[in-house]
């Protein structure tokens, strides 16, 4: 777990659990820490194959994954804690299985925030995984619409790599652990231009709850959070302040 020193107590302050995408480390959160000072506590999934981890093998099971972080998540949070849950993509449906498992741990979920992502029940059609290294990078780059520079690097990205792969698989062969929707309010955000991920997708997430639905979308394709983080994080507290 990363999280901000300033205000790293368990207090009653919420914490902003942010859940990263495929290939994705915490370190992409940390810009998000300034703006959320007074609002959150930002704190990051820390998965295996990435940053601080990078020696581990990464996991290539969604369900899998939530099960083997949840410890580290509860010990993070704290006893009683109030969290909302962010993540995009990937991230999404990870998101999604901590929420079913926070609910059973004295964690206060007040809001699952997905974003970039169908609702879970959707199959992945356009795949990646099992694809030559190169056709495989091409097509994770037409997919996000977007490339991670250290990609240009052949030792990075000879680090970066198993994990991207190994997410890429476990996402596109995603399937929920129960039917059963969450409890609590769930936000769907969307890049408008999304090539990935339509409005009607982003939309099937009303079903995966009992509670409050609500969508937005923001300027941008499938990676429109890198530069609206701040807007990100603004729409999350009026999400959050609506729902009180």
């Amino acid at each position: 777990m990363t999280q901000t020193g300033a205000s790293a107590g368990h207090g009653e302050r919420t914490t902003l659990l942010c859940v990263p995408f495929a290939g994705a480390g915490p370190s992409f959160f940390h810009p998000w820490r300034a703006p959320a000072v007074g609002r959150w506590r930002v704190t990051s999934v820390e998965l295996p194959g990435r940053e601080r981890r990078i020696l581990e093998t990464p996991y290539r099971n969604v369900v899998e994954a939530a099960k083997g972080s949840i410890d580290d998540v509860v010990a993070d949070l704290g006893p009683g804690a109030r969290t909302v849950l962010f993540g995009h993509s990937l991230g999404a449906v990870l998101a999604y299985e901590l929420v079913h498992l926070l609910s059973e741990r004295d964690v206060h979920v007040e809001r699952l925030v997905v974003s970039g992502s169908p609702g879970p029940w959707t199959q992945r059609e356009r795949r990646a995984a099992g694809l030559p290294d190169e056709e495989f990078l091409a097509r994770v780059e037409e997919f996000a619409g977007f490339r991670h520079e250290a990609l240009d690097h052949p030792e990075m990205r000879e680090l970066i790599l198993p994990a991207l792969q190994a997410d890429c698989e476990m996402h596109e062969a995603y399937v929920p652990s129960t039917d059963e929707p969450v409890s609590v309010p769930v936000t769907s955000l969307r890049g408008d231009v999304d090539g990935l991920v339509t409005a009607e997708e982003a939309r099937q997430w009303q079903d995966a709850t009992t509670a409050e639905f609500s969508y937005r979308e923001f300027p941008g394709d499938h990676m429109y959070l890198v530069d609206h983080g701040r807007e990100v994080l603004d729409v999350i507290e009026a999400e959050c302040a609506r729902g009180h």
